[in-house]
C-alpha cells in the first residue's frame, strides 16, 4: 500500500455556542484572520515608533493612526477578496445568482482580488492623509506575511485547497468524495499534497522572515518600494511555483482539460493562479529594480 499521512482529527471550530435557535461558532479562519490583523497592527506600530528605521528619521504617520489605516484595510480584504473570487473564477454563476454575491459566510474569497482591494483602500487612505505612497506601501507589505501563514494553517485544518494526487510519502489522505476522487483503484485512498502547508513555508514563514529581516536589519524602510517590490515578487513567484502542486479549482477541470488550466493551448499553459500571480512578479520586479535605482542615485 502506499505511504501516505492520514488526515488528522481536526475540526474547523474552535468552539461554538448554542442560544435558543441561535448558534454562534468561532472557526479557526476566522481567527487567523484576527490574530494576522492583529499582528500586522503591531508590527506596522511597533516599527512607527523606530524613527532610525527610516529616511531621515521620519516615520510616515503615527503608530496611533494604524487603527485607523487598518479599518480601510480590512474593508479592502473583505470588498476585494470576495469580488477577486466572483470575478476570477466563477463569474459565470454569480452572474446568474448575483444575490449569492453578498453570502461570504459561504465561502469564496480570492488572494489576489483582496490585495487589489488592499492597495486601493491604503491609496486612498495615503491620499486622505497626505502619506507618501510608497512608504505607506512598505510599511503594510512588511506586515502581511504572519496573516498568510496562519490562513494557510488554517486552509489545511478546514481540509479545503488541498493538492494534486502524489505518490510522495508526505502525501495526505484528505477527507471528503471530492477529496478522495482521483481515480484511483476502488477501496484505496488517495493521497494529495498538501499545498496549503506548502504555502504556508513560503508565503508565510520564508517571505515574512525575509521581509523582516530586510526592514529590522538591512534598513529596506531607508530605500521605499523595496520591501513592497520583495513582497510582491516574492508571493507571486511563491504561489506560481506552488500551483504546480495545488489542485486547481473544480469549474476549470475538464476531461479534455485535467490540470485545470485556465490559459493554455494545446495541454500547456497557466493555471489561473499562475496567470494572476505573473503581473505580481512584474510588478514587483519593478519596484525593486526602482528603489535599487533609486539607492544608487546621488543625494
Amino acid at each position: 500500500m502506499q505511504a501516505m499521512i492520514q488526515f488528522p482529527d481536526l475540526s474547523p471550530e474552535i468552539f461554538s455556542i448554542s442560544l435558543g435557535t441561535f448558534e454562534f461558532a468561532l472557526r479557526w479562519y476566522a481567527l487567523a484572520y484576527i490574530a494576522g490583523i492583529v499582528i500586522a497592527w503591531r508590527l506596522a506600530a511597533a516599527a512607527l515608533r523606530r524613527p532610525a528605521l527610516w529616511p531621515a528619521q521620519q516615520p510616515p504617520m503615527k503608530p496611533e493612526q494604524v487603527e485607523d489605516l487598518l479599518t480601510w484595510i480590512i474593508l479592502g480584504v473583505i470588498l476585494g477578496g470576495r469580488l477577486g473570487f466572483v470575478l476570477f473564477y466563477q463569474p459565470a454563476y454569480y452572474l446568474a445568482h448575483p444575490a449569492e454575491i453578498l453570502k461570504i459566510w459561504q465561502g469564496g474569497m480570492a488572494f489576489h482580488g483582496g490585495l487589489i482591494g488592499v492597495v486601493l483602500a491604503t491609496l486612498i487612505y495615503a491620499a486622505r492623509h497626505r502619506i507618501p505612497k510608497l512608504q505607506i506601501a512598505d510599511l503594510v507589505a512588511h506586515t502581511v506575511a504572519p496573516g498568510l501563514l496562519l490562513g494557510r494553517l488554517a486552509n489545511f485544518i478546514n481540509a479545503e485547497l488541498w493538492g494534486r494526487p502524489t505518490d510522495l510519502p508526505w502525501g495526505v489522505a484528505f477527507p471528503g468524495p471530492a477529496a478522495q476522487d482521483c481515480g484511483q483503484a476502488l477501496g484505496e485512498l488517495c493521497a494529495r499534497h498538501p499545498s496549503q502547508l506548502y504555502e504556508a513555508l513560503m508565503e508565510g514563514l520564508l517571505l515574512g522572515a525575509l521581509l523582516l529581516y530586510l526592514a529590522w536589519r538591512r534598513n529596506a524602510f531607508h530605500t521605499p518600494g523595496r520591501l513592497l517590490g520583495v513582497f510582491l515578487a516574492g508571493y507571486g513567484l511563491a504561489r506560481f511555483i506552488v500551483e504546480f502542486f495545488r489542485q486547481p479549482d473544480a469549474q476549470f477541470v475538464t476531461p479534455g482539460n485535467p490540470l485545470g488550466l485556465a490559459w493554455h493551448m494545446d495541454g500547456l499553459g497557466l493555471t489561473q493562479g499562475q496567470a494572476l500571480s505573473l503581473p505580481m512578479i512584474a510588478i514587483g520586479l519593478y519596484f525593486l529594480l526602482r528603489a535599487r535605482h533609486t539607492a544608487r542615485s546621488p543625494a
